[in-house]
């Protein structure tokens, strides 16, 4: 297993898949093709602490293939993903940088290479996956 992720490492591999983007200004948000594909999302009111009441102020949003892969991940309590209302029917899964370290540096590069297949042009992701021996 890898060493455990950070958020640096979000940034790094964000950045290196084919064709993505960090746009300018704000949080980061990284595209591909023009849509967004993993962000750092502002502090809402959907997202607090249950304690405290405190917005969360470090949420990244991943992408994700489908609402299928979205419940397993959210429901799977061993992973660090979850959701909120406001994110209901929509095809991503949220994660607090303050829980990366629950993620391998190996299994964050899953959740962002997923992110970005999700968005990416259907020509660029077969062409990423097929580089790696990975296309059907």
């Amino acid at each position: 297993m890898s060493r455990r992720a950070t958020v640096a490492d979000v940034h790094e591999l964000a950045l290196s898949m084919p064709g993505a983007k960090l746009v300018p200004g704000g949080q980061a948000v990284y595209q591909v093709s023009g849509r967004s594909f993993v962000f750092f999302r502002n502090p809402r009111p959907d997202a607090v602490d249950p304690e405290t009441g405190e917005r969360y102020d470090d949420v990244i949003v991943f992408w994700v293939e489908s609402d299928e892969a979205k419940q397993v991940l959210v429901l799977d309590e061993s992973t660090p993903f979850f959701t909120t209302s406001h994110f209901d029917g929509h095809p991503s899964v949220l994660l607090r940088a303050a829980h990366l370290d629950r993620l391998s540096r190996d299994e964050l590069a899953e959740t962002v290479y997923d992110a970005w297949l999700a968005r990416a042009s259907r020509t660029a992701a077969r062409r990423w996956l097929e580089d790696r021996g990975l296309a059907d």
